[in-house]
């Protein structure tokens, strides 16, 4: 028999009914366009492969969600999307190139030189140099002046561009199979006496000053090339920090063995460098341990900070001894950005992009936090590459058949600035062979002086031997003869050699032509203006 129901029981049956559906048609609503379902309690902790194309994933265009990383350490939550530009690279505050000063300073080649290797540089030498021999020599010494010293640095260059640094002394002088202008230069004796005696400091007061300072036998000396050397040349957006390593075998009490180089053992400096002219802007000697013996804590970030002091809008490239994600942190504060491979052992690192067993070849994974960007890339099996960068935003990748990132194209682009300078000094070097370091640090500013010189000398008069290859060597070539110039000039004792002998009258009456022409050209209105090359034409 049905049940009866009243008109108040049947009223409230009705209108309950109504309520419900209207509660779980809202919920629909809600749970398809606001927010979407869950899969899992620990959602978020669930790490999944991230895809190599700028487009996003299936699940990503239907439900909006992005993976997240955490790093090893905990500290840091990276997302398997970019986040939303909040930032644009600064632009740069000094504009690359030659500077205002060293265009109005640079006159010639010899001129271009000097501007590094300074007259207050040479003077150093000359009177460290005149000391010591006296002291070694007695009433035999004869006091050198600056021609000496310039004469003897123009044979020590000129013996680099003709490939004759390792060369015995006596052959370089040789009189038929040597070259005559060593000869015209001045004799083997007083070659040999400056190479002995030649110094850049007080030897009397050294070991006080060694106490405190491992570099003090030359010291006074570097400081003052090292400042010479970011007053004439203005980097490019891109800057490379790297080490070099300068060969040496002897003793020297911060000797460092580099098995990675080709020469293994010398004095390590570190650079930075304008990736695309190689100009050594700035440059620091290792000198290992501090005097106290303690060991030097988060030495990368520190020297990538003081190499890089006065720079500001530029990327920094530099390799996984210096990168890490608290420099990546300082150099943004400096308004600069940064782009190297980074080591597999740091904390920051989240492990999903450490993994490579189930990784396809050429296959890259993207991590992301608001400022950085951390790619995984494997070029083989079982085998990947590290790379983080502020610059990047995106998760481009190349078309070519290996698929690489856009950020390892562009770091292989400018990370060789330091190792293209050491390419360019060990091929016309006029290091010579020696058992004291401090002169082996002195044929490097000679090197380094040679190059950077080299690429002023390029912006100042790009038509000079245009479309010749060998343009370095043709610059040293002229260099050392401009260097050696004013000693054959006021040379009275001649060469008993016929070649030399003939190359130093050719060279006495091709220097008076050169006076005589100037002279005649001088204007005759003492304050006529001169016209001054701009600094950007």
């Amino acid at each position: 028999m049905a049940k009866r129901f009243s008109l108040q029981e049947t009223l409230d049956y009705v209108f309950d009914s109504n309520d419900e559906d209207v509660q779980d048609t809202a919920s629909e609503d809600t749970s398809e366009t606001d927010e979407a379902p869950e899969t899992g309690d620990n959602q978020e902790q669930d790490q999944y492969p991230i895809g190599t194309d700028e487009e996003t994933t299936d699940e990503e265009d239907a439900d909006g969600e992005q993976d997240t990383y955490m790093s090893k350490n905990g500290s840091i939550c990276w997302t398997s999307s970019p986040p939303p530009a909040k930032h644009s690279q600064t632009a740069l505050q000094m504009r690359p190139g030659i500077t205002r000063y060293a265009c109005s300073h640079a006159e010639d080649i010899k001129s271009t030189f000097e501007l590094f290797l300074t007259e207050e540089i040479q003077s150093i030498v000359l009177r460290m140099t005149n000391v010591e021999g006296r002291r070694v020599y007695a009433n035999e010494w004869t006091d050198l002046d600056l021609a000496d010293i310039q004469a003897y640095i123009g044979v020590v260059i000129l013996a680099g561009v003709y490939r004759s640094n390792n060369e015995n002394m006596e052959s370089l002088w040789h009189p038929d199979s040597g070259r005559a202008i060593f000869g015209a230069v001045m004799p083997l004796k007083t070659f040999r006496k400056i190479s002995r005696v030649i110094r850049f400091d007080d030897k009397q007061t050294r070991i006080a000053r060694r106490a405190n300072d491992k570099l003090a036998a030359i010291r006074v000396m570097w400081n003052k090339w090292v400042e010479q050397l970011p007053l004439m040349f203005n980097p490019g957006p891109h800057v490379t920090v790297d080490e070099c390593l300068v060969p040496f075998r002897g003793r020297c009490p911060f000797k460092q063995y580099i098995p990675s180089k080709p020469a293994k053992y010398g004095i390590k400096i570190w650079a930075a460098c304008d990736s695309q002219t190689s100009y050594a802007w700035q440059m620091q000697v290792y000198t290992g341990k501090s005097v106290s013996g303690q060991p030097e804590k988060n030495q990368g970030m520190r020297v990538v900070l003081d190499v890089t002091k006065g720079l500001w809008g530029h990327t920094i490239f530099c390799d996984n001894f210096f990168t890490s994600h608290a420099l990546s942190q300082e150099l943004l504060k400096r308004k600069m950005t940064m782009v190297g491979t980074i080591r597999r052992n740091k904390p920051e690192l989240p492990p999903a992009l450490l993994a490579t067993k189930d990784r396809a070849r050429f296959s890259s994974m993207f991590a992301f936090t608001e400022t950085q960007c951390l790619v995984s890339y494997c070029p083989k099996k079982r085998k990947n590459v590290l790379l983080l960068s502020t610059l990047h935003r995106d998760t481009s990748v190349s078309s070519r058949d290996d698929k690489k990132p856009q950020i390892i194209l562009d770091y292989n682009k400018s990370k060789g600035g330091v190792d293209n300078l050491d390419k360019m000094v060990a091929t016309y070097t006029c290091k010579r062979k020696t058992a004291r370091w401090p002169l082996v640090l002195f044929h490097n500013m000679l090197d380094v002086s040679g190059v950077n010189a080299h690429v002023l000398w390029s912006e100042i008069s790009p038509e000079w031997h245009a479309g010749k290859s060998c343009r370095r060597r043709l610059f040293l070539e002229e260099l050392g003869k401009a260097l050696v110039a004013p000693l054959m000039e006021k040379r009275q004792h001649f060469p008993r050699t016929p070649a030399s002998l003939c190359f130093l009258k050719k060279a006495k009456r091709s220097l008076e032509v050169e006076n005589e022409a100037s002279t005649s050209h001088q204007p005759s209105n003492p304050k006529e203006e001169v016209e001054v090359l701009p600094l950007f034409p």
